[in-house]
């Protein structure tokens, strides 16, 4: 065997990568359970992978027989049920995780120098699984498929000049056709997962660039033994790779237990209108997107001009790319910070889930004024925080990591 890794570590830097990214990169001794996410981020993000090529190995990307060809997934092709519902609450997983992934680096300052770029390669990956997702959420062509991707797709209606023009590019057709159903096919299937691999990469390499952040905040570079070693690190792997062992056997149980007697996560995960099929002469009694789009789509909902509306759902998107220029905070982690940032990143946490809450449900007038209360803190969170980061008394940040 040693024989053999030499052959291969003069041809490729196998041991290197090992030792690089696994046995000898030393991460921070006090990760608690929010570190759980990232790693089981990459957990769900594989097994898409590997669902999605045994369910295109059945599935027909045709307005005439996308949803027969589902249909035919999940009563005769072996075990094919299972796959789909794999699938389909595995999308709902992995924005679960990765809002959970986000929050811890909202909460820890993750963001903030020199991890700059672990965050917008994280953003990156965050938008291109919305262009997945939503991609994604055609194929089945059910009714709230093809509705929602009609109300979606429309919205680029509201830009000026081109908005039309470009409407109907990314469709192929003046109407959601088969022209779309194949392009959206063929994007989720190839393009938009090679740019999300691409981009988990560079993540992990950043990151390992610049170390793992920690609940204290304190580099751990900065205090190292005779040889090097961080005096308040330990080797990712076997301690931390054990750990995450842990974290996916529990997330696995409760991702089993949804798939065999929750499947469909009460409406919210596959929604009842899209198990009828396709129908452009019948409109669904209540439009909405998937509950991962929901916070945004409330936001637009809330603006009553469609153009405002559509700048304020990018705008909150594009916000997030900015934060670490936006926390001029001296500490990183929240537990050194003021009450400020802690109360601001309730509401924040908060609003954002209300927001939520609201693009699912139909719009009335009381909810209306909800979602714009709601919006207006979600927007306030990112513009007052040059301010009051700056204003607030923060504690004093240990030398080392308090374990």
């Amino acid at each position: 065997m040693t024989k053999f890794m030499g052959w291969v570590d003069a041809r490729f830097p196998a041991t290197k990568m090992w030792d690089d990214h696994l046995a000898k990169y030393y991460a921070p001794k006090n990760f608690n359970f929010l570190y759980y996410f990232g790693s089981l981020a990459l957990l769900v993000l594989v097994n898409q992978i590997l669902t999605g090529i045994w369910l295109t190995m059945s599935y027909e990307p045709s307005a005439t027989g996308a949803f027969a060809s589902v249909e035919y997934i999940m009563r005769d092709v072996d075990y094919g049920w299972i796959l789909r519902y794999m699938h389909s609450t595995g999308a709902s997983a992995f924005f679960i995780v990765v809002y959970l992934h986000m929050f811890r680096g909202l909460m820890y300052g993750s963001y903030q120098k020199p991890r700059e770029l672990v965050w917008l390669f994280g953003m990156l990956i965050y938008l291109a699984l919305m262009a997945e997702a939503f991609m994604g959420y055609l194929l089945p062509w059910g009714q709230m498929s093809y509705w929602g991707a009609q109300v979606i797709i429309s919205l680029f209606g509201a830009i000026p000049v081109i908005g039309g023009d470009l409407t109907e590019w990314i469709r192929g057709d003046f109407l959601i056709s088969g022209i779309t159903l194949n392009r959206f096919f063929a994007l989720h299937v190839i393009a938009v997962p090679i740019v999300i691999l691409a981009l988990v990469v560079l993540h992990i390499i950043a990151l390992h660039e610049v170390g793992s952040n920690n609940p204290d905040g304190v580099d751990i570079k900065k205090h190292k033994d005779e040889n090097g070693v961080p005096l308040d690190g330990i080797p990712f792997h076997p301690y931390y790779t054990v750990k995450d062992i842990v974290g996916v056997v529990v997330f696995l149980f409760v991702f089993c237990g949804i798939i065999f007697f929750f499947p469909e996560g009460g409406g919210y995960f596959l929604e009842k209108p899209n198990f009828e099929p396709a129908n452009g002469m019948k409109t669904p009694e209540h439009i909405a997107p998937v509950w991962y789009f929901t916070p945004f789509y409330a936001i637009l909902r809330a603006v009553p001009d469609k153009l405002m509306g559509v700048i304020a759902m990018g705008g909150s998107i594009a916000l997030l790319f900015v934060l670490p220029w936006l926390d001029r905070s001296p500490v990183r982690s929240m537990r050194y910070k003021g009450w400020m940032s802690k109360l601001w990143l309730w509401i924040f946490c908060i609003s954002f889930i209300i927001l939520g809450v609201m693009g699912v449900l139909p719009p009335t007038p009381e909810f209306t004024l909800i979602s714009r209360i709601c919006t207006v803190l979600y927007f306030a969170y990112f513009i007052l925080m040059p301010f009051y980061t700056r204003m607030e008394k923060t504690k004093p940040v240990p030398e080392r990591v308090t374990g």
